[in-house]
């Protein structure tokens, strides 16, 4: 992993940007996370594949783009075939790309998602789906999309818990209900 991303996880964005390398360097991983469009279209012209590879921390391309809220990555990697299903295989957090596009509280990437196929109820290795993820994080916006397009509220995680059940609000839970 760069040290670019390293610090874009970290949520230090501006030291992101100064240690990231020069864009003909770029691997898809850091080209998907930066928004760096035109060097994510030559690493897939060159290689289509790349579209469902993983960095060595378990994301693929698609889960890092829309963590650094890159909504043109996002649309490149959906139209080159990336996995709208993947399961990220890390130790951070074992979601699909619309559990990421929950995550980082982006409902435009949860739109592009949807609009591209992605499952609303698709789940994640705990049983979650994205439902449960906006009801913890009391997020409407999303709560209102993922219902409009069919999210489940009724889907229990392994620990046996609706959406409803993990809201942390009671504004939220009314909108589970």
């Amino acid at each position: 992993m760069s040290d670019a991303l390293q610090a874009l996880y970290a949520g230090d964005r501006p030291r992101a940007l100064l240690l990231l390398a020069d864009d003909d360097e770029l691997s898809i991983f850091d080209a998907a996370a930066f928004g760096r469009v035109e060097r994510l279209r030559q690493i897939l012209e060159v290689d289509p594949a790349q579209a469902r590879a993983r960095s060595q921390d378990g994301f693929t391309a698609l889960h890092l783009a829309i963590f650094g809220h890159q909504e043109a990555a996002v649309s490149l990697l959906i139209e080159s075939g990336a996995d709208l299903e993947a399961l990220s295989t890390g130790d951070i957090a074992r979601v699909p790309p619309l559990g990421t596009a929950v995550f980082v509280r982006s409902a435009l990437l949860a739109r592009l998602l949807l609009d591209a196929g992605a499952d609303v109820n698709g789940r994640f290795a705990d049983g979650s789906i994205a439902l449960h993820s906006a009801a913890v994080s009391g997020d409407h916006e999303l709560i209102g999309l993922l219902l409009q397009r069919g999210a489940d509220r009724s889907i229990t995680n392994r620990r046996g818990h609706r959406p409803y059940d993990v809201a942390k609000d009671e504004r939220t839970r009314s909108l589970l209900a």
